[in-house]
């Protein structure tokens, strides 16, 4: 069967199971959208914007499992994924991004809109593809589908000249591929094994660290198993949230720089700590000097780059944590570590002590609060999305995940400008599901025009403005450490009611607690997209926080409410 490049392209799409795909047109890329006409099983999402774009096909990713898919001409369209792209490596999120090019005899001549987007984007995808013939398409989309969901999964590019997209070749359905040079591990050694099960018998006071590859490999039952029969005590990455119900008494919630002084206690006290599918990242550990001194390491990993990066692994176990997981159960006993999890008891009865959520109502707005009540009214169960900054912590801490799969946040890349699209396309990913998105006042104007991808699609995704009048992380540091020295922090905002009902959206502005409860509810019962713009205490800080450079354990923390009371009186 003859067919032009860009109808391969669509059909091999169709073939991956691509039902929505997120994207922008141009000059580039327009054969394809030509051909897309033909495909109509295929809904197309116009975006505002190509990062945009790329966030939505991110959201949709971690929302679904599937593979995301976005599209840009060459030239800018295709640089403007960049932020998208970087994110979602950083996150281990498979994304196939398919790019328009100057025609293949036009490369390097510097023609209209001509970039070297592999080149570009070599460093942030897992696989990248530059296509100058037509009869590369049918084989490659099949690659980069497999490349990008498999082993780690990632983000794959594949830039395509504009003569390939019109040459007519004939269409051969690719066959079952072979690629003998890329063989993701699945089971670890028999050895090392041993060697992990010695460790975990001898522990006395362990820690597990669930990250995000718990969720990638859908290993929740068996972390869950893992953990209640060894009585080990679970701390969570940010991207980690979700593993366990947070309600689950061996939670320690999250970890580091702005997690749970419990958990990060717990650590810096463990005599081993178990890391399932995290990569020690500076915000979970400190001071890499100090962190964790007394604990021996074992590293469950599927990427053997990540074991050894930054914190040395006395057994690194090399293969899927699901399989990993469940291959290790036979062979270790059931453990009590009761004196251990008593100690861990106290740690968390003094947290709830300081938790700014037993403090007295003193007439202030706060977005912890906010994020409770928020949590209370969907009864935990939303898809919840954020920018990036003081809400998201926030979120992490006072949103309680029960359940995987429903926080999505840019982790890794600290992606600003994140939340919106990003609920777009988790909710493109299950239209049945409740979305909500909390955005920070700076993050919120970065991608604010998708509000009309929201409109024009009809989204039923809810967004919720935490709005300080500030840019409100970086105000944090200057205040603890530049002296309340405030330098390009004060940012102004629009009246963001208004703009949303330019756009044709029902929006509230709430300034006091007793609205909050309404104001959800009122977005919750109305159809489609829904904005309400929180006016929150603009100079409160986010606790606990790990100072740059200090140990884990070394945490500014909030004071009890009686000290805090007893010193202002003084």
């Amino acid at each position: 069967m003859i067919k032009s490049g860009a109808e391969i392209i669509m059909e091999g799409l169709v073939r991956e199971g691509v039902e929505t795909i997120f994207g922008y047109p141009g000059g580039a890329n327009m054969p394809i959208y030509d051909a897309m006409l033909e495909f109509p099983s295929v809904h197309h999402v116009l975006t505002r914007h190509e990062q945009g774009a790329a966030h939505m096909a991110d959201g949709y990713a971690r929302a679904t499992g599937k593979v995301g898919v976005v599209m840009a001409t060459s030239g800018p369209g295709a640089t403007n994924l960049v932020t998208g792209i970087g994110t979602a490596m950083m996150d281990s999120v498979p994304m196939v991004c398919i790019t328009g090019q100057v025609s293949a005899s036009a490369i390097g001549g510097d023609a209209f809109q001509e970039m070297d987007v592999t080149g570009i984007t070599l460093p942030i995808t897992k696989h990248n593809f530059l296509i100058t013939e037509a009869g590369e398409l049918a084989e490659v989309i099949k690659e980069a589908f497999y490349i990008a969901r498999s082993g780690r999964p990632g983000p794959v590019l594949i830039d395509v000249c504009k003569n390939a997209q019109i040459e007519e070749v004939e269409y051969i359905v690719p066959a079952e591929l072979e690629m003998p040079g890329y063989q993701p591990p699945n089971h670890a050694s028999d050895e090392q094994m041993a060697h992990a099960a010695e460790l975990i018998a001898n522990a006395k006071q362990p820690v597990i660290l669930a990250g995000h590859g718990v969720l990638k490999s859908g290993a929740m039952d068996q972390l869950l198993n893992f953990a209640s029969k060894t009585q080990t005590p679970i701390a969570m990455t940010l991207l980690g949230l979700g593993a366990i119900p947070a309600s689950h008494v061996l939670s320690l919630g999250m970890m580091g720089m702005h997690g749970e002084a419990c958990a990060n206690n717990a650590i810096q006290k463990a005599d081993l700590l178990l890391a399932f599918g995290m990569r020690f990242d500076d915000r979970v550990t400190g001071n890499l000097r100090t962190y964790a001194p007394r604990a021996r390491k074992i590293h469950v990993e599927i990427d053997p780059s990540e074991v050894g990066k930054n914190v040395a692994a006395d057994v690194a176990l090399i293969g899927d944590l699901k399989t990993v997981l469940s291959d290790i159960d036979p062979i270790i006993p059931p453990i009590d570590h009761e004196e251990w999890l008593d100690q861990i008891a106290e740690w968390k009865a003094d947290t709830k002590r300081r938790d700014i959520l037993s403090w007295p109502d003193d007439g202030k707005l706060y977005a912890a609060h906010i994020v409770r009540d928020l949590w209370g009214a969907t009864g935990g169960e939303a898809m919840l999305t954020t920018d990036v900054g003081q809400h998201q912590m926030w979120a992490a801490q006072y949103y309680q995940m029960e359940r995987p799969y429903r926080f999505l946040t840019s982790g890794g890349a600290g992606t600003m400008g994140y939340g919106l699209p990003s609920a777009i396309g988790a909710w493109f990913g299950d239209k049945d599901r409740n979305v909500w998105t909390i955005v920070g006042d700076g993050g919120f104007q970065m991608t604010m025009p998708e509000l009309g991808t929201a409109i024009q699609e009809g989204a039923n995704v809810k967004i919720a403005i935490l709005n300080n009048g500030f840019l409100g992380m970086v105000r944090q540091w200057q205040d603890l450490f530049y002296d309340k020295r405030y330098s390009a922090v004060q940012i102004a905002s629009p009246d963001f009611t208004m703009i949303a009902a330019a756009y044709g959206i029902p929006a509230r502005r709430i300034t006091s607690r007793d609205e909050v409860e309404e104001a959800i509810a009122f977005a919750n019962n109305t159809p489609g997209p829904v904005l309400l713009e929180f006016t929150v205490e603009q100079e409160d800080n986010v606790f606990p926080m790990v100072p740059a450079g200090a140990a884990l354990d070394g945490m500014i923390r909030r004071p009890i409410w009686k000290k805090q009371r007893a010193k202002r009186n003084e």
